[in-house]
């Protein structure tokens, strides 16, 4: 009986996913159309990519609202190297990825030496980079990117919108990193228990390093990819998306006390959000009614995690 107790609460994302789906589906003509699904999986991919990262950080029990600036900061470095500096894109790409890469080594530096909360740490470095991208972007949009570049959101890899493809080579390496590897264990361990996992031996404060690293990677290959799709570098283009990917994350099943979560099930999570957005939108419902649904289903979503670590540790 406990089996498949256990079995249900593993699933329970998946049933929902698929009930949401049914709904949509008889609600609107338009949603199963394959012009509207592809649309769906690409309007995800962003948020996809960035959740990768999300969900190693709220693993270890942290938070890191510097998500969406990151996303702002490189969609305007980018968009400014190519087109103010007139640096290649591929150089500009790169040098874009190490740019975000240092600054969730920052949040990690100072969460794991200073022992200040990471929700503290990555809002301090949301304002300043946000405010970074106003002071290059001068508070005004850049465009104006090589053909090759707009490929990269715009393009197809057969009849598959690249974004798309982007997303699932990263879900994979993100898959990789957390199931086949020995630092996705320290993730899981940390969450679990910091201070047992410093006395078996893990270094903590190299895994922190780490895990915001990668975080502030995944959204810097996210801001990429939105700058593609947009085709104009905004000093607003990330604003909000730290509480998309959040909701997204914990509605996937990650415990926001950490140890326990995964990425499988971040993906429906996302694919649920996507399809809601989409759904309402294709039925004329407002885009405030829109937030408020969003709000709802992040209270729900980190409420039932409360709940179900109260009856465990009840058990």
């Amino acid at each position: 009986m406990k089996n498949w107790v256990h079995i249900l609460k593993e699933q329970a994302i998946f049933v929902v996913l698929i009930v949401l789906f049914i709904i949509f589906a008889c609600s609107s003509p338009e949603f199963l159309t394959v012009t509207n699904l592809l649309n769906i999986a690409r309007q995800v991919s962003i948020l996809g990519i960035a959740s990768v990262g999300m969900t190693y950080v709220i693993l270890i029990g942290g938070i890191d609202l510097s998500t969406g600036s990151i996303i702002t900061f490189v969609n305007i470095i980018t968009a400014y190297l190519m087109v103010k500096s007139g640096i290649n894109m591929w150089l500009a790409i790169l040098i874009s990825l190490i740019v975000s890469t240092g600054i969730g080594f920052i949040n990690g530096f100072l969460v794991a030496n200073f022992n200040m909360p990471s929700l503290i740490v990555t809002f301090a470095t949301q304002i300043v980079f946000e405010g970074l991208a106003y002071i290059i972007s001068k508070g005004m949009p850049i465009f104006g990117f090589p053909n090759a570049f707009t490929q990269i959101g715009q393009g197809y890899l057969g009849p598959i919108p690249t974004p798309i493809i982007i997303m699932i080579v990263i879900f994979a390496i993100g898959g990789f990193i957390l199931n086949k590897t020995y630092f996705g264990r320290y993730f899981y361990a940390l969450g679990g228990n910091e201070t047992a996992s410093e006395l078996s031996g893990i270094r903590v404060k190299r895994v922190k390093y780490l895990i915001f690293s990668l975080s502030g990677f995944f959204a810097g290959v996210a801001g990429i990819v939105m700058l593609a799709r947009t085709n104009s570098g905004q000093p607003t283009a990330g604003k909000g998306y730290e509480f998309k990917v959040i909701t997204d994350v914990v509605l996937g099943g990650v415990s926001v006390a950490g140890g326990s979560g995964k990425l499988s099930n971040v993906v429906a999570g996302v694919m649920i959000m996507g399809i809601l957005e989409n759904g309402m939108v294709l039925l004329n419902i407002s885009s405030y009614v829109q937030m408020v649904v969003e709000g709802i289903i992040l209270v729900l979503a980190v409420g039932f995690d409360c709940v179900q670590k109260k009856g465990l540790l009840k058990a």
